[in-house]
């Protein structure tokens, strides 16, 4: 089961606040992109309960 969404978004805060006022690496928008997909699939899940 996927990690909630609320969970998911916190990490996605706590990643972007981490590199506030700085340029992001390859690998920080590879992180970023993976962080993404681990919410989009927790929102998804979330969605599919609900209904």
């Amino acid at each position: 089961m996927p990690v909630p969404a609320s969970e998911a978004n916190e990490s996605i805060r706590r990643f972007v606040r981490a590199r506030r006022g700085l340029a992001w690496s390859a690998q920080d928008m590879a992180e970023y992109a993976v962080l993404l997909e681990i919410w989009t699939l927790a929102v998804r899940s979330e969605v599919v309960e609900a209904a």
